[in-house]
């Protein structure tokens, strides 16, 4: 839906009137409610718009539900399925230890970006329905990402490719491994050559000894690697420092000052899971340590920081030379910012710190800033210490810039007579610079491996549908190297095929399994007398042990960079969407819906710029405007079109857009949605481009929840520094009047029961925004996704959601977030206005749901002071998909239309362990019952337990002088509480922030 832009003047412009005159909230979720602009008061106060029970105008609900697609919510018109083959599920003898209703766990992995993370999968019956972490497994420590998460929905989306095709049409695996023993001769003939490999990154043991005998086989053919966000900048500064390709693995626990150059180490780097662990252990107050972010766009790393620093992204390899300079490393550069506070106290700090010290570089930084950080490293004495450099993790490391590169030479010069591309999406993902859609089609035959018939596919011979994770074996290395065995839950749903098997058939072995593959690459690897028992207890436990990388002997080498240069004007930076990646999970309803950790936009990308940039350009969030990056010599522009999104912390000079988006050919839930990033890169390699901008004069709604559930400002998030902590730690109850217990007009032994009573705590020292336990909770609760324009009502139904706090300047704001569900209140006010008791009060402290009493008053919600009740406004739910009925949780049931939803604390898991309690004639344990959220959370910051035991885990953190309630003095006595949030600022930088503070508040 697109609009005119004759609207208000720019939010920037009534938000500067109101700073100036020294009004606004202490906290802010947006620009809008900062500035307290009509737009914000009158959605706040509409939050039950009239018609909304309705659907949508013009829209039938046989159109609505074509619309949705391939989801959890919706997808059975969209695409045809079949069921699945009888011997999966149900099963005609049941295996011996299979309980029905009972749930068994199988150890597994989800590789993304080519590394595993192990996983432990919940299977009922023969059906995966839940991914959890593996607690043994290296990478994992018993945690997951969202995208691991959302890899179940993955599994059963009906519009991934059943079949296998030729020239488009329908065909079959058979006349495909017929059609390659015909190039037998050819191939033999030109010892492969014409003959090209393209992968994603490869970690692999099995698939790299599989391509190898291959090009052994073949010495004149050549394999290529290439995705996106791939590590090339790490390869490059560490060839740089140590004259060889190593990887780094960070030891965070032992840091006591870190200094993150653009990585987002506890969201989306390898081995961040663990790097979140242990900087949450870090966090605490008695040993916290102290984090420096210096980025051009806000990050999670940057919203868990002590300091932040807004910088272009040319100008942070300027920093760092200056970093580098005072710390007495010779490079030219190194005397650009003069006298800086930041600077000051930065190098003061690492020089204290020592060997203590760590500096991490992100991924989409230059070659110069990776060296220069590994340099700082070993001038510190942190190597060995707070960074080891390993091995690499990958068997073959490329530069991948430059494989593709020598592959589209290749092709633009008819060298390629045959392309295999196993797996990756090139077409979508390559650089429109690069020009790789047109030196495709002149290779003579082209075979894409994809779980999807996709924007490659269409463009190949041949297209086999892949298997999904589940569905085959493989292996993978973990980012320190542990290998990683991917183990399948279930035979494949849509006949997919692992990538090791299509390798068999240009091997000459059509008829391998995935099964035997891989243990026939472990038995030469590990074979002997004992093999099946190494191999059943790598099967049991998920991993290898003791195949982690060794430490590398490392000696630096002295570097030579060219002078340094300043950037003037807009500059662009193309990076991985926080929840789609580069589109490979864009055709995932749970990650579209799933609001992004900073901006909490769901179903698009947008180009982020600053408040300042927009005022200056004249744009508002939702113009659109037109981006072009210019050709060099004789290559043309690149241009794309794009809603503006006004992104507080955002630097004046820098935009930002997110890859993912702009699909074609994903399936009925990402096809038109975004714009592709890809079509403004002119090569893979690209850092930062100038760019410039064009309003269109057009303007589009952005399904934005920030604004949603507002509470108004009052004081919800409490942060405080780790110095007022010591001197008063009583800090977050100050001012806050909770009403004694006996101040009720309920009846107070009504709720004074015996027996277990549950409740939660939430740390947000240890909340980094990761969105993991709200991806689990709508995985494990059969939560439905709702689509953009339901978004744009305010009738998102996630259960957990997490909120995202603004604190100071807008153009350099703390950021804070803070997870929130049903806070289950010993006097809930939902209770007494339900006409119905629909919504109850359990013995053991649950504010329950009785969905069948249900008739969607709403008065619950209206009466409700956390807005967390969501209500299930229209037929979400898609009963007529046979895949997804495989999906979801037995133990859960599946809401209709007109009935009211929260969270439960997973009462089902509760009854499940208060069950094995009773048949082992025993009390349930603390810590036996782990709440989705609470498994799911990387840091650990979500605790679960019974209240009135004063020795459970939960009732320590509650008796934290941190420890506090939302909205206490409203007399509702919540279950779930928070710990106030530490930070733990230089006091050399204190005066500095406090300055800027005052300018913010006039």
């Amino acid at each position: 839906m697109t609009r005119d832009t004759h609207r208000e003047p720019s939010t920037i412009g009534v938000l500067t009137a109101q700073i100036e005159a020294g009004s606004g909230p202490e906290y802010w979720r947006s620009l809008d409610e900062l500035a307290n602009t009509p737009e914000f008061r009158a959605f706040v106060q509409n939050e039950f718009a009239e018609g909304v029970s309705e659907w949508p105008e013009g829209l039938e609900r046989r159109s609505f539900l074509k619309m949705m697609g391939a989801s959890f919510a919706f997808a059975g018109l969209a695409a045809c399925t079949r069921q699945p083959i009888e011997r999966i599920v149900p099963h005609v003898r049941a295996p011996e230890d299979m309980i029905p209703g009972k749930p068994l766990f199988f150890a597994s992995a989800h590789v993304h970006g080519g590394y595993a993370v192990g996983t432990l999968v919940e299977s009922h019956s023969g059906r995966p329905t839940k991914v959890e972490g593996n607690p043994d497994h290296p990478a994992s420590l018993g945690a997951t990402d969202a995208f691991a998460q959302a890899s179940i929905l993955e599994l059963y989306d009906p519009d991934r490719s059943h079949t296998v095709r030729r020239l488009g049409q329908i065909s079959t695996w058979e006349r495909f491994a017929r059609q390659r023993s015909l190039q037998e001769e050819s191939l033999k003939i030109s010892n492969g050559a014409g003959f090209r490999i393209l992968t994603e990154t490869v970690t692999s043991p099995t698939l790299h000894a599989q391509i190898q005998s291959f090009l052994e086989a073949y010495p004149e053919a050549k394999w290529h690697q290439f995705e996106p966000a791939n590590r090339d900048n790490f390869k490059l500064g560490a060839q740089s420092v140590f004259g060889r390709t190593l990887d780094a693995v960070y030891e965070i626990e032992r840091a006591s000052v870190i200094l993150s150059l653009d990585a987002d180490f506890l969201s989306t780097m390898p081995g961040h899971l663990v790097y979140a662990r242990q900087f949450a252990k870090r966090r605490e107050p008695g040993n916290m340590n102290r984090l420096y972010v210096v980025e051009p766009s806000p990050s999670n790393a940057g919203a868990c920081a002590d300091h932040r620093l807004a910088l272009a992204d040319g100008d942070v390899e300027l920093f760092v030379r200056e970093i580098a300079f005072r710390l007495g490393i010779p490079v030219e550069g190194g005397n650009a910012f003069g006298s800086d506070d930041f600077v000051d106290a930065l190098v003061e700090d690492l020089r204290d710190a020592g060997s203590s010290a760590l500096v991490i570089a992100g991924a989409n930084q230059s070659q110069v800033v990776h060296a220069l950080a590994h340099e700082i490293n070993a001038r510190l004495g942190s190597l060995g210490t707070t960074v080891r450099m390993i091995e690499s993790v990958e068997p073959e490391p490329m530069i991948q810039a430059d494989s593709i590169r020598d592959l589209i030479d290749d092709l633009e010069a008819n060298d390629v007579d045959s392309l295999l591309m196993l797996g990756g999406n090139p077409v979508h993902t390559v650089p429109a610079g690069l020009r790789f859609v047109e030196a495709m089609q002149k290779a003579t035959m082209r075979v894409h491996l994809s779980d999807r018939f996709d924007e490659t596919s269409r463009l190949c011979h041949w297209h086999i549908p892949r298997a999904h994770d589940l569905e085959a074996w493989s292996d993978a290395r973990a980012f320190d190297g542990t290998v990683t065995i991917v183990q399948p839950l279930i035979e494949p749903l849509y006949g997919g095929r692992s990538v090791h098997e299509v390798m068999s058939v240009y091997l000459g072995v059509p008829g391998a399994k995935s099964y035997g593959i891989v243990k026939d690459y472990w038995k030469n690897e590990r074979g002997g007398p004992a093999f099946e028992t190494f191999w059943q207890t790598a099967l049991h436990d998920g991993y290898i042990p003791d195949t982690a990388s060794p430490d590398a002997r490392v000696r630096t080498q002295s570097l030579t960079f060219d002078a340094p240069s300043k950037h003037f004007g807009l500059r662009l930076t193309v990076r991985p969407d926080p929840n789609v990646w580069d589109g490979r999970y864009a055709n995932n309803g749970w990650l579209q819906e799933l609001p992004k950790p900073i901006s909490l936009l769901t179903w698009e990308n947008v180009v982020w710029m600053s408040p300042k940039t927009a005022k200056d350009l004249g744009v508002r969030s939702g113009d659109i405007v037109r981006l072009t990056v210019a050709g060099e010599g004789n290559e043309p522009d690149l241009s794309a079109e794009i809603p503006v999104w006004e992104q507080p912390g955002q630097h004046p000079q820098q935009l930002t857009v997110h890859l993912g988006y702009g699909r074609t050919h994903a399936g009925a839930v990402a096809n038109g949605m975004g714009v592709s990033a890809s079509a403004l890169l002119r090569t893979s390699s690209d850092v930062s481009r100038p760019v410039s901008v064009v309003k269109t004069g057009v303007a589009t709604d952005l399904a934005t929840v920030q604004d949603h559930s507002s509470m108004e400002g009052r004081d919800l998030v409490r942060v405080g520094d780790l110095e007022a902590y010591r001197s008063d730690p009583g800090f977050a109850q100050h001012g806050h009047h909770v009403p004694p217990a006996e101040l009720t007009m309920y009846d107070p032994a009504e709720h004074q029961k015996d027996g277990y009573q549950w409740g939660m705590a939430v740390d947000l020292n240890g909340c980094i925004g990761c969105n993991a336990c709200t991806i689990a909770c709508q995985s494990e609760n059969n939560i439905p996704i709702v689509g953009k324009d339901q978004v744009l009502n305010g009738r998102e139904m996630h259960w957990l959601r997490i909120d995202r706090y603004y604190k100071g300047s807008v153009e350099e704001p703390e950021i804070h977030h803070q997870p929130v569900a049903c806070v289950h209140c010993e006097e809930a006010p939902c209770e007494v206005v339900c006409p119905v008791n629909a919504t109850v009060h359990g013995d053991e402290g649950l504010n329950e749901m009785v969905y069948n009493r249900c008739v969607g008053t709403r008065y619950c919600s209206n009466n409700c002071p956390y807005k967390v009740r969501r209500f299930n406004f229209l037929q979400y739910v898609d009963e007529e998909t046979e895949s997804y009925k495989l999906m979801r949780n037995p133990d859960v049931t599946v809401r209709a239309r007109g009935v009211m939803e929260k969270c439960t604390y997973c009462v089902q898991r509760i009854n499940l362990t208060r069950i094995t309690s009773k048949l082992e004639d025993r009390s349930i344990r603390d810590g036996e019952i782990v709440t989705a959220c609470e498994q799911v959370c990387p840091t650990d910051a979500i605790v679960f337990g019974d209240v009135s035991d004063p020795n459970s885990r939960v009732s320590k953190m509650k008796a934290s002088q941190r420890n506090y309630g939302l909205l206490e003095s409203l007399g509702t006595r919540p279950r779930t509480t928070y710990l106030a949030k530490l930070k733990n600022p230089n006091p050399m930088l204190v005066s500095r922030e406090n300055r800027a503070d005052e300018s913010h508040h006039g």
